[in-house]
């Protein structure tokens, strides 16, 4: 309702403005019809301004930002270039005519450019907006809330394999608040999980942790993380397959703890011998499945009448997955 009142209020100034200010014209012109069409002219412009309007709300806050200061610096030298036009003011016609004329045109410019340009802005600017040990040239690591919560970052850190600063958002730090909230008991454990890994990396004392304030105006979190790391140039530490390919189509760059978890798992070459425990049975008939101590799942054919003993299995083939690898054998001497 206030909204609606608003509305109304600007036609109402439009209205009037464009009325009284074309009735003075008309008066020194001795033009009588000429302050309808400037009433008529009021209107249309409250029009232009209220999808002005529906546009701005559109348009994320640096974007907005940057296109007002581009369109004010347009105008302004647009104001400066018209000095050497002076000597026409003998003829305010043409006077104003090549003022409005530069100012549309570099005004123009100036609102592309300014929104254009507003992540660069915001980059140069951020040596400004950020704590003063973050704008020295170190490397800077962004962790979301997955990896967080996995909890093999603490491990990694404490090895020292990850150097330079480690970098938790705020709003990450309220999501994990939000998730050990939770009424679900699983999603409890995890939130109090990721809260602990927290404060297990911040008393570790190879690197530096920080809490950072900046909140992007994005409603989902993955993109203010992304956001943020093109602002810091910094680098995303994470579990999540989906984050990991936006953040690369948007050029961040992004390390993901699954890949190198696979990349860390023992090479294991066809014809090698193993020795496994048949856990349980396969999909295929007669297939029994066992795993590696790192996880891997070994398929050994022919074993179901095995499953609960140990037993010695030779390599024929490796498969490697999106989510690991899975080990192909057939039982030694078998």
């Amino acid at each position: 309702m206030n909204h609606f009142f608003l509305k109304a209020f600007l036609f109402l100034i439009c209205l009037l403005g464009g009325y009284f200010i074309t009735r003075h014209l008309g008066a020194t012109q001795n033009i009588p019809w000429l302050p309808y069409l400037g009433a008529l002219l009021g209107l249309i412009i409250s029009v232009i301004v209220l999808e002005i309007e529906k546009q701005i709300k559109k348009t994320p806050l640096r974007r907005s930002l940057g296109g007002v200061t581009g369109l004010v610096l347009g105008l302004l030298v647009a104001r400066l270039l018209m000095f050497p036009f002076d000597w026409f003011r003998n003829d305010a016609f043409l006077h104003y005519l090549i003022l409005v004329f530069l100012s549309g045109i570099l005004g123009y410019l100036g609102l592309i450019l300014g929104g254009s340009k507003a992540e660069e802005i915001g980059r140069l600017a951020n040596s400004a907006l950020v704590p003063s040990n973050l704008s020295t040239n170190i490397s800077r690591y962004l962790l979301d809330t997955s990896v967080i919560i996995d909890g093999r970052i603490a491990d990694i850190c404490e090895t020292g394999f990850i150097e330079g600063t480690l970098i938790i958002p705020q709003f990450i730090l309220q999501e994990l608040h939000h998730i050990a909230d939770s009424n679900d008991p699983l999603k409890k454990t995890r939130g109090r999980r990721g809260l602990d890994v927290i404060e297990k990396i911040q008393k570790q004392k190879d690197h530096e942790v920080i809490i950072l304030d900046q909140n992007p105006p994005k409603d989902n979190v993955d993109a203010k993380l992304v956001d943020l790391a093109l602002e810091l140039n910094g680098t995303i530490i994470t579990n999540d397959f989906n984050l990991n390919k936006v953040a690369e189509l948007r050029g961040v760059k992004c390390l993901n703890l699954n890949k190198l978890a696979n990349a860390l798992k023992p090479a294991v070459l066809s014809g090698e011998v193993l020795t496994v425990q048949i856990i349980r049975e396969g999909k295929t008939q007669g297939q029994g499945i066992a795993y590696m101590d790192d996880g891997t799942m070994v398929v050994v054919e022919n074993a179901r009448k095995h499953i609960g003993r140990t037993i010695e299995v030779i390599v024929t083939s490796v498969l490697q997955t999106g989510t690991g690898r899975m080990i192909f054998t057939e039982i030694k001497n078998g």
